[in-house]
């Protein structure tokens, strides 16, 4: 018998992860023609000295950035059809992307935290000299991260147990 669990999460992450992919195709498409050539090479080499490594990092591989979200979406497309079918590969590879999300929304915490501890530093300088105060911003924005990692993690994380369980693995024999 075929859960109503599988099915609903099978359909919701088909139509999401099908709309990520066709978006991530036409990106990759921009990113890859707009975004080549010589004076772009150039501009990627002259980044400020000042910048946060993650930023210079993401600054110098946006290309790849691009190219790794349009696979992982193409992965969980086929991985969300294949747990539709009810195929236990798909099912494992599932699993394998709802982790995936959890470790992806911590490390986003982690990366904001750098990314803006060094944007904090700057308004402050810049408060100190008469500019506007920013800090109930970063603030609020850190809160309401922090909400919506942690709901996503929980979401994740309820999804890859149910997936896991002996009633669910029952289906996929």
């Amino acid at each position: 018998q075929r859960s109503t669990f599988v099915t609903a999460v099978a359909w919701v992450f088909i139509v999401l992860s099908g709309f990520s992919t066709v978006i991530g195709i036409l990106q990759n498409i921009m990113v890859q023609t707009v975004f080549r050539g010589p004076q772009f090479e150039e501009a990627m080499r002259s980044a400020p000295a000042d910048m946060p490594p993650f930023a210079a990092f993401m600054f110098s591989h946006f290309q790849l950035f691009f190219l790794l979200v349009l696979l992982l979406s193409a992965f969980t497309l086929i991985s969300s059809i294949g747990l539709l079918k009810r195929l236990n590969w798909a099912r494992l590879c599932f699993i394998g992307v709802m982790v995936f999300g959890i470790v992806y929304q911590l490390g986003g915490l982690v990366i904001q935290f750098l990314m803006f501890s060094s944007m904090r530093e700057q308004f402050s300088a810049a408060a100190a000299q008469g500019g506007p105060d920013m800090q109930v911003f970063f603030v609020g924005i850190a809160v309401v991260s922090l909400i919506f990692a942690t709901a996503f993690c929980v979401l994740f994380g309820w999804i890859a147990r149910k997936l896991m369980s002996p009633a669910i693995v029952e289906e996929f024999r």
